[in-house]
């Protein structure tokens, strides 16, 4: 029986593309890999290299996009709460911001109401769903004391 191998990429529609393309490449950084030249459709990746586009931005012509989340990964710890900070002086309206165990992740709308999740492994293997809140404004110690807090999980034992 084949398989899939992966996700490739997913799509959403979108009323304003240009607004959209800038937020997605602009703030969250993802490159814009192609591009439809009437702006019907914009393609847009993490890793260029490695796969041509992760995302893709279509004008949607009526039709509205229902995803739950759109969810995206960052380096370190750091740079999640530099997305936070940025995400806070910009207005971007927060959901919530949770330790998930395995990933503390900060969940915002994006500028047409889309909730999107930036978050950080934390290399932590721990049993989902679990969702406690953090505050991401706390020092990187304090954070990683609070991680390092979390009892021992070992899977095969629950």
């Amino acid at each position: 029986m084949p398989k899939v191998t992966g996700l490739g990429h997913v799509g959403i529609f979108v009323s304003d593309l240009p607004r959209m393309v800038d937020f997605y490449s602009n703030f969250l950084g993802l490159e814009v890999t192609d591009r439809a030249a009437d702006d019907r459709i914009a393609f847009l990746s993490a890793d260029p290299v490695a796969e041509h586009h992760e995302f893709a931005l279509a004008r949607d012509g009526g039709r509205r996009t229902d995803a739950q989340q759109l969810s995206f990964t960052v380096a370190s710890l750091a740079d999640l709460r530099a997305f936070y900070s940025q995400i806070k002086e910009r207005g971007f309206p927060i959901d919530h911001v949770v330790s998930h165990g395995n990933a503390f992740g900060c969940y915002f709308r994006d500028p047409e109401g889309n909730l999107v999740e930036v978050y950080w492994h934390t290399g932590k293997d721990w049993p989902q769903p679990y969702s406690e809140p953090i505050d991401l404004s706390l020092s990187e110690d304090q954070l990683l004391a609070l991680l390092d807090a979390m009892p021992a999980f070992e899977r095969g034992n629950t």
